[in-house]
């Protein structure tokens, strides 16, 4: 089946659906303009903020935007790529686990809500299922499938192959599916707020 084709609107309204069934806030927006915007509006200022490698990000402006410095937010990610001790560095990720707020993408988006993030490394992980009390993921409708085995599979064989693709490309070193979260629902007892922007534009992968 295609994995790049943005989702209609029935089965953006079944993912919605599904997504609040699991606990987690869904927001629709148009493009990734929108999307940004609503970044803008959700943070307030002082907070801390970590994100994970994500084109999807990058593509709406959130990269940039986090690099000017103009939003009041504490960028914690700025701090460990400025850090020169390897210790040092090691332990501000540590810290940064503590984020207010995380911001990433997903792979792969089930309409029952139900949704998966892969990661070589793992270091994003934490943030995820635990660590930060506040999760954005911006997600293009583009990664909606009927359900979870199928988004298991568009990860293994539409994201892999074309990021392995682009890291070789840019690093000279490919990237291996090391590590698998099925996010499948956010126990309210927890207290953490988990919010998914479905954008209706053709972003990442």
């Amino acid at each position: 089946m295609p994995f790049d084709t943005l989702a209609s609107q029935e089965s953006v309204d079944k993912t919605v659906a599904g997504l609040k069934e699991r606990g987690v806030e869904p927001i629709v927006v148009e493009d990734g303009n929108a999307a940004l915007d609503k970044i803008k509006e959700l943070i307030p200022k002082g907070a801390s903020v970590m994100n994970g490698a994500s084109m999807t990000l990058k593509e709406i402006g959130f990269v940039d935007y986090l690099k000017s410095g103009k939003h009041g937010w504490n960028n914690l990610h700025e701090a460990i790529v400025k850090e020169q001790d390897p210790q040092k560095q090691a332990e501000l990720r540590k810290q940064a686990l503590l984020s207010d707020y995380y911001l990433g993408s997903v792979h792969g988006l089930a309409e029952t809500g139900e949704f998966v993030v892969a990661s070589n490394t793992g270091s994003q992980l934490p943030h995820i299922v635990f660590s930060s009390p506040n999760l954005i993921f911006v997600v293009s409708t583009q990664k909606i499938v009927p359900t979870l085995s199928e988004a298991i599979e568009r990860l293994e064989k539409h994201v892999i192959p074309l990021e392995d693709e682009r890291m070789k490309e840019e690093y000279g070193v490919g990237t291996l599916l090391s590590k698998i979260v099925l996010f499948k629902h956010e126990n309210p007892i927890m207290g953490r707020k988990v919010r998914l922007i479905l954008v209706k534009e053709k972003l990442g992968f």
